[in-house]
């Protein structure tokens, strides 16, 4: 028995995969994986009921191969699925830690920028003299480089609060968590998005803002970090820093994270769907027990 797979559905015809999940749907399929579809919009405007209500009644513990979920979302799909029979492989409270800046941030300290984050604008002097980069728990606007990501001077207190200003703006209800302020390294060359399953890597690749740029990294450490983080399926986008040393920059909950077009879906969802997962007792309800703590 295969390990079955949750994917959105197309919001115009919901009894289809969404066309960007298709591929890997199609692949859990062939892999003789059973696969059911949730209502993406209707969970982000909090109706997580309606959103399961195309999953069977004891479709059992799941991975989520989709679109992006806030935390506390996360928390509630986890909830109706559990009143359906039905479950999430990876808890609640493992999204969070993988998913936001602040649940992996002490386990990669020593490998990541320096960080510190805040509701507000954060206090950067244990950061030191520098430049720093602006983001929230989950993402940057790395696109609107000069006016809502880079600080050339984390001592000017003005020009820090300008660009946390027009981040918070650009962002709107889209902001996840608080402000985080990174402090900047100098990288060279491309980065590369390293998938874990189990903390062992199952795909090396592109990252996909560089789809068509390969870079075989130094994983030596990561591994560890990886094992130490405790999430099943995770992914860390690495970069090489100026100095030569290799950096992670970012760790993401696998669920989530964009799939390259070099990773074939059917050695992802293999990995994922090769066997069965076992749940242990009936499915708790968010804040009952691991499956939907939060």
């Amino acid at each position: 028995m295969h390990t079955p797979l949750l994917s959105c559905a197309d919001p115009l015809r919901p009894a289809k995969a969404d066309p960007h999940f298709a591929a890997e749907t199609q692949a859990a399929r062939s892999l003789g994986a059973e696969t059911a579809l949730i209502d993406h919009d209707a969970l982000l405007a909090g109706d997580a009921r309606a959103a399961v209500r195309r999953v069977p009644r004891g479709f059992g513990a799941a991975w989520y191969r989709g679109w992006m979920i806030p935390v506390a979302r996360y928390g509630e799909l986890a909830s109706a699925l559990a009143e359906r029979e039905a479950g999430l492989i990876v808890s609640p409270e493992a999204y969070r830690r993988a998913h936001e800046l602040p649940g992996w941030y002490s386990v990669f300290a020593d490998r990541t920028p320096a960080s510190v984050w805040a509701d507000g604008v954060p206090d950067v002097r244990s950061l030191g003299p520098g430049a720093g980069i602006v983001k929230d728990y989950v993402k940057s606007r790395k696109h609107d480089w000069d006016t809502a990501c880079f600080v050339p001077d984390l001592a000017d207190r003005a020009g820090l609060r300008g660009v946390v200003d027009a981040f918070r703006a650009l962002q709107g209800e889209f902001l996840a968590g608080g402000i985080v302020v990174r402090a900047f390294e100098r990288f060279m060359g491309p980065e590369t998005r390293v998938w874990w399953l189990d903390g062992r890597p199952v795909y090396v690749g592109p990252h996909p803002d560089t789809p068509d740029v390969s870079v075989e990294p130094d994983l030596a450490g990561i591994a560890e970090l990886v094992a130490k983080l405790d999430c099943r399926f995770v992914t860390t986008d690495v970069v090489r820093r100026a100095d030569g040393a290799w950096r992670v920059v970012e760790v993401g909950d696998g669920q989530m994270s964009d799939r390259p077009p070099a990773l074939d879906p059917e050695v992802l969802i293999g990995a994922l769907t090769s066997e069965r997962v076992q749940p242990s007792g009936r499915f708790p309800t968010a804040g009952g027990g691991r499956a939907g703590e939060d």
